[in-house]
């Protein structure tokens, strides 16, 4: 099985993002920028269902620089999804 990547943000900053689309009801990142949000796409924003991924990535990354690593190894430590084998 290939290592898959996460993709997290600091919580505080998606949670500012979402709202902002929110409001404006428009996508404001990635592929679909500019595009209006579906009421489904709005209801993921409000829920933060990106949530566990987050704090999952930031816990990771303040416990590889609390052993030592660089921002950079701990960075990459961060987005890896799953346990190390």
């Amino acid at each position: 099985m290939a290592n898959r990547e996460r993709r997290w943000t600091v919580p505080n900053k998606r949670a500012t993002s979402y709202a902002s689309e929110r409001k404006a009801r428009v996508h404001q990142h990635g592929q679909k920028e500019g595009k209006e949000l579906t009421d489904y796409e709005a209801g993921m924003r409000s829920g933060y269902l990106q949530c566990q991924s987050d704090h999952a990535g930031l816990y990771k990354y303040r416990k590889a620089l609390d052993e030592g690593k660089t921002k950079q190894e701990a960075k990459k430590i961060s987005r890896t999804i799953g346990k190390k084998k």
